[in-house]
């Protein structure tokens, strides 16, 4: 890991737009702040106390901050850097909040952020710490350095990003309070880098995402003693309806960023698996390769369609009693563009049920339209790679999860995702929302730099 450190540094070094930073001498504070914030307990309900030390921080530094909360327990955080006005602002964003622990299954203390075996061990490691530790970390040397900016930068940490409890976060900074969030462009979680040994090999940018479409599936029956079977069964019926709709293979459809990711992923990987991504560009050809995606890569088998996946099921008072009513619940995960309507008339096809019908939940994310690629940030975000990574394969990515990007697309700012390198073992195994969560040490200092070089390149007056 050593090794790999040193082959950043040259690299950065030879980008010469990039203001000169001495990494090496700020690697203590950059973990001491990356330590610190793993070391707040910041489930749902908690955030604010993420506010009080970034504010602590930032304001030891001559920062101003901006406090807003809908819940005082959960406060979202807002600074700005200012800039000569000449261009609009960038937009730096991280969420403070992570999700809950299961401490029986952990190693060692959650919230301890212990170093052990080359890690650091802490619930928000990946998700979303080192974005934020990046962010706070890039903002102090900004003000350190007193460089001229040609854009404000806006610094802001939204609570309450998982579980989509977003009202209090960022649909609260964006309805009530988007001034002081407006921004050109806005940089922040949802991709990251692999690591193959000490060489970064691909870099992912986040530049769409699908959307939260949620529904129950309820279906009722005639209720009565558990030892007369009865045709009108709720249970059974919604058992025929779960698999039916488990099974289904919705259409394939790709947007320009999923088309241009496997085009390109084709291009480094194996003939075998090239063959596969190449076939997919191909409707006459594509189904051999997508049944084999379902069963060995389902995350890009998820990129490639509205995925409906039940993951809940509620029925029944007693092991005696039919149920008159029994339900489901379907996470379905849609392309940016998909019609529901149409879609859910077609699921009920599918189920082909009367006593089976579809209740959509409550909408938690709006439909926004993939972040452009042609654009000032993602052309950045694409040298600087190229600087730092040079054997990195640049691939823009659809993620199937949602972040709190899908306020700003839908506010018209451009919004790309990025994140710190990991090994694949790492991110399947100990990646955000896992039962452990970890982070390679030598991975959080490089981050760091590749948000630098981002938001310099970007910003800083020339």
């Amino acid at each position: 890991m050593k090794r790999l450190w040193v082959v950043f540094l040259v690299a950065a070094a030879a980008y010469a737009q990039i203001p000169s930073i001495d990494w090496d001498k700020n690697k203590a504070e950059v973990l001491q702040i990356y330590r610190a914030l793993l070391q707040i307990d910041s489930t749902a309900g908690n955030e604010t106390h993420v506010v009080d030390y970034l504010k602590k921080v930032l304001e030891a530094d001559g920062i101003s901050t901006q406090t807003f909360a809908l819940d005082p327990a959960r406060a979202n955080l807002v600074a700005r850097l200012k800039g000569n006005g000449s261009k609009r602002p960038l937009l730096v964003m991280a969420h403070t909040d992570v999700v809950g622990v299961q401490r029986e299954k952990w190693p060692v203390d959650p919230f301890g952020a212990v170093m052990r075996d080359g890690y650091i061990w802490g619930r928000g490691s990946r998700d979303d710490k080192p974005v934020l530790t990046a962010n706070l970390m890039v903002l102090l040397l900004l003000k350190r350095s007193g460089l001229m900016l040609d854009r404000d930068i806006i610094f802001l940490a939204e609570s309450g990003e998982e579980a989509d409890i977003t009202g209090v976060g960022i649909d609260f900074m964006v309805n009530q309070h988007f001034n002081a969030i407006d921004a050109e462009f806005a940089i922040t979680e949802g991709g990251g880098a692999t690591l193959e040994g000490n060489r970064v090999t691909m870099m992912n940018i986040e530049t769409a995402e699908k959307v939260p479409r949620r529904a129950r599936l309820v279906s009722t029956g005639t209720s009565g003693h558990g030892s007369v079977p009865r045709l009108d069964n709720a249970l059974i019926h919604l058992g025929a309806a779960v698999e039916r709709t488990g099974k289904w293979e919705t259409p394939m459809r790709m947007n320009d960023t999923t088309r241009t990711y496997f085009e390109k992923l084709a291009t480094i990987s194996k003939p075998e698996n090239a063959a596969r991504y190449t076939a997919l560009l191909d409707p006459q050809k594509a189904g051999v390769a997508q049944r084999f995606l379902a069963e060995k890569e389902p995350v890009r088998y998820s990129m490639l369609r509205t995925s409906v996946v039940p993951t809940m099921l509620k029925a029944g008072v007693g092991p005696n009693v039919i149920p008159s009513e029994a339900e489901a619940t379907l996470d379905i995960r849609a392309l940016p563009d998909e019609d529901m309507t149409k879609f859910f008339a077609e699921m009920q096809k599918v189920i082909g049920d009367p006593a089976v019908k579809i209740a959509p939940l409550p909408i938690t994310r709006p439909v926004a339209p993939p972040s452009r690629l042609d654009t000032e940030a993602y052309r950045t975000l694409e040298q600087v790679t190229r600087n730092m990574y040079p054997d990195a394969t640049i691939l823009p990515i659809m993620a199937t999860g949602a972040t709190d990007m899908a306020q700003l697309r839908a506010k018209g700012i451009q919004s790309y995702g990025i994140g710190p390198a990991s090994t694949e073992d790492d991110f399947t195994n100990f990646g955000g929302h896992a039962d452990v969560e970890r982070l390679a040490e030598s991975s959080i200092y490089p981050f760091v730099q590749f948000v630098w070089s981002a938001v310099t390149e970007i910003a800083v007056h020339k």
